[in-house]
């Protein structure tokens, strides 16, 4: 049989796992009549004492074949590891010979794959098949766990339970990624520095200029708090994780957070963008709209979050909600900016009328700040720290983890700091010889434009 044309979408399913970050802790599936040719369990950099533990029962194959029992070849069935480096020579390879027979036709009989098993070795052997063993790893590299199937037209049945870990020196288990080890102790430092923050901020706000704070300073403070509780449930999460393998229902209070976090922190953008509460105590409609489309996509896209860590990419959906994510979360940073773009404009329409040019152009540069400021986090935490995780050894995994923290520390520094509470706003503080400059300024800006 020729199954050349099979080829492709197993190149495809390899590639993706390039782009899927390292997973962890213990995994248990159950799969009923799934027909993929290939399925990524888990991604994970070992060290020099890596083992990957796979137990499996309750093992059936079947065929659409009239004659199942010679069609299905239970050797073309099985478990692999392959590291990223091989996996882009295989995948290469395949394409390569498509239309030729110097390539196997089963990903299994690869000699840049490291087979664990097939089902031959399955005891008993299907229906009811099981098995239970654990493999060392060959060497130290990131490798990804896949599961083939070559039995074009057979669909397989079976719970799955994989445990991925380092052996420590004192021999315990390490169940985090080798690149994934020091996340624990980056969360725990900046949920440290998070409340610190919220600390000055509430001492700003109610204390020392209790009388110039407004509404979204207090919002601005539930932000702070949202953000360093689920930096501390982080951080337990991960801690163990890396100790057990699960995280002991940690995530529940860490996903929680997660969630309210990312709904407060593009809220908190929305209103300061409009001027709310800090120079105008209403929202307009078209504002009021853009709130309430961006709070339901936060939620909806934190809830695809959830699903993506919380389930890994062996379940056929995954990659759907992956791009959902993706989707709202491209539509929410577009959204945000909205805002701060039409109060830009009302300014520099106000600024021709009102007479107060200098008051007008400082808020106009303040928002204009505020624009570019939002626009590089958001490009950096979306686009560059994407980058860092796919291109970083899987030794610096941690990388990415700590350059999304410092860069979100220091946009919410910026942002605190330029809508701060103070009784004398800087920005508002003028004298007559400010006051022509700026309408000179204005009136520049305008004949350029």
């Amino acid at each position: 049989m020729d199954r050349a044309p099979c080829r492709i979408p197993l190149v495809i399913s390899l590639l993706l796992a390039l782009i899927f970050p390292s997973m962890a802790e213990i995994k248990t599936l159950d799969i009923s009549d799934d027909s993929r040719q290939i399925i990524l369990f888990e991604k994970f950099g070992f060290g020099l004492k890596g083992t990957v533990n796979i137990n499996i029962t309750g093992v059936s194959v079947a065929s659409s074949s009239s004659s199942s029992a010679l069609a299905v070849d239970q050797a073309n069935l099985g478990f692999f590891l392959i590291s990223d480096e091989s996996l882009i020579q295989a995948a290469y390879d395949a394409q390569q010979n498509t239309d030729s027979n110097a390539y196997p036709d089963c990903i299994l009989m690869s000699p840049y794959v490291d087979l664990l098993f097939n089902f031959l070795k399955l005891s008993p052997p299907p229906p009811g098949g099981a098995f239970n063993d654990s493999f060392k790893v060959p060497r130290p590299d990131e490798y990804s766990l896949y599961f083939a199937n070559c039995n074009p037209g057979s669909a397989v049945t079976m719970a799955v339970r994989t445990e991925m870990y380092n052996t420590r020196p004192d021999d315990t288990r390490d169940y985090l990624s080798v690149g994934q080890s020091p996340v624990p102790s980056i969360y725990t430092f900046f949920a440290v520095a998070y409340a610190a923050f919220l600390a000055v901020w509430i001492y700003l706000t109610l204390f020392q200029n209790r009388l110039s704070s407004h509404q979204i300073h207090h919002l601005m403070a539930g932000l702070l708090l949202s953000k360093a509780l689920y930096l501390v449930f982080a951080a337990e999460d991960q801690h163990y994780i890396r100790k057990t393998g699960t995280p002991h229902g940690w995530d529940v209070p860490f996903y929680v957070f997660q969630v309210l976090k990312g709904v407060l922190l593009f809220t908190v953008i929305v209103l300061i963008g409009t001027g709310w509460s800090f120079l105008k105590p209403f929202l307009q409609e078209r504002e009021k709209k853009v709130i309430m489309i961006v709070i339901p996509l936060q939620i909806v896209a934190n809830i695809a979050s959830v699903v993506i860590g919380e389930t890994g990419p062996f379940i056929k959906d995954w990659v759907t909600w992956n791009q959902v994510f993706l989707l709202i979360d491209i539509i929410c940073c577009c959204a945000v900016l909205f805002p701060i773009i039409w109060s830009i404009r009302s300014l520099r329409e106000t600024s021709k009328t009102d007479g107060k040019a200098a008051r007008n152009l400082m808020k106009l540069t303040l928002f204009r700040q505020f624009y570019i400021v939002v626009i590089g986090y958001l490009y950096f935490t979306r686009i560059v720290v994407f980058a860092l995780k796919t291109i970083a050894s899987y030794k610096y995994r941690w990388v990415s983890v700590a350059a999304e923290e410092t860069v979100g520390l220091i946009f919410y520094l910026f942002m605190f700091y330029m809508f701060r509470p103070v009784e004398r706003n800087q920005y508002f503080v003028i004298d007559d010889e400010e006051e022509e400059a700026a309408e000179l300024a204005l009136r520049e800006e305008e004949f350029e434009l």
